[in-house]
């Protein structure tokens, strides 16, 4: 059964296009429109219509129902956004812990 474009959104970096979809964890992950047969991430709609994504494991190596193979769009962007850094006036940690308090 084809997918359908309903949810399909263009990557602001490289144009292609992407589903987003919500992990196990709730992370947002891009994944690329079209389903792919070397992927390694499981998407599938679950009971309310979301969009949703599993890693494939040595537990759960196997497509399972109405899942499809597709590959994360992090994998194969043209154009990735840079690598965000801490800013160059990052607070550091220093001094000495704090001893928990015990009464004497």
């Amino acid at each position: 059964m084809p997918l359908s474009d309903h949810d399909v959104k263009l990557c602001e970096s490289c144009g292609a296009r992407i589903r987003w979809t919500v992990t196990a964890a709730g992370k947002r992950l891009p994944v690329d429109a079209d389903p792919a047969d070397d992927g390694n991430t499981a998407a599938y709609y679950d009971g309310t219509g979301r969009l949703r994504s599993r890693g494939l494991t040595k537990e759960r190596p196997v497509l399972e129902h109405h899942e499809w193979l597709a590959k994360p769009h992090f994998a194969t962007c043209k154009n990735p956004p840079a690598r965000r850094s801490s800013p160059p006036g990052a607070r550091t940690r220093t001094g000495v812990r704090p001893v928990p308090w015990r009464p004497r």
